[in-house]
């Protein structure tokens, strides 16, 4: 009877350990299959990022292609000194799908610069000198890539400030299409427009408009009858 208990408790003990060692593999072979999908993941993330970073050059047919789209785009430059050229240059903007460019003075217009009735004042005095051009900060980066050009300005004295004088002589207009605008408490475009193309001496200028306001509405028909 003793031996039996002996043998039955030495099965029992043979049992649990065949058990242990079965489940012990399991479990790393559990691990190693996680560890296996995070190395996966992680080396799809490296591919990705060499892909994108090791990406073909550009052969000499995109080159050609760019070439030919180069010089296509539409850029609209204001001036504005209170706010409201520069609203419907946005409109203009947004309406063409167009770049958008602020011609900023290098001296900032104060309000004691803008008062028309000072003499003395200092729009009043650059205004009645034909040769003023005041300065501009900053210049217009890939001019070359533009063949549309919207010129937004307010009217001063009866024509375009001078500093858009300043930005026409800047530029070279060749191959251009020019369009300026204006917005004015009452007066018209007037010769503005041809002041300014006078000045740059180059480029297909077209009759500019004075717009009204800075609704999208008027501004959506006047470029529609444009016909660009």
């Amino acid at each position: 009877m003793k031996s039996k208990v002996i043998s039955f408790l030495a099965a029992f003990s043979v049992m649990i350990a065949v058990s242990g060692c079965s489940s012990q593999p399991q479990s790393a072979s559990t691990q190693s299959t996680a560890s296996s999908e995070q190395k996966t993941e992680a080396s799809s993330d490296i591919k990705e990022s060499v892909t994108t970073v090791g990406a073909p050059e550009a052969t000499e047919a995109d080159t050609e292609a760019q070439d030919t789209a180069s010089g296509g785009g539409t850029l609209v430059v204001y001036f504005s000194a209170t706010g409201t050229t520069k609203a419907a240059a946005e409109t203009v903007a947004r309406v063409t799908n167009a770049d958008l460019y602020e011609i900023v003075p290098s001296q900032i217009y104060t309000a004691d610069d803008l008062n028309y009735n000072d003499n003395n004042s200092r729009t009043t005095i650059e205004q009645n000198d034909g040769s003023s051009r005041p300065g501009i900060s900053g210049e217009i980066s890939g001019w070359s890539d533009y063949s549309v050009v919207y010129v937004g300005y307010p009217i001063w004295w009866g024509d375009a400030p001078h500093i858009m004088f300043t930005f026409a002589e800047s530029y070279d207009f060749s191959g251009k299409t020019c369009i300026p605008f204006c917005t004015s408490g009452g007066s018209g475009i007037g010769s503005s427009g041809r002041n300014i193309a006078s000045n740059a001496g180059s480029g297909n200028w077209l009759d500019g408009t004075r717009l009204r306001s800075s609704g999208e509405e008027e501004i959506r028909e006047w470029i529609a009858g444009l016909g660009l």
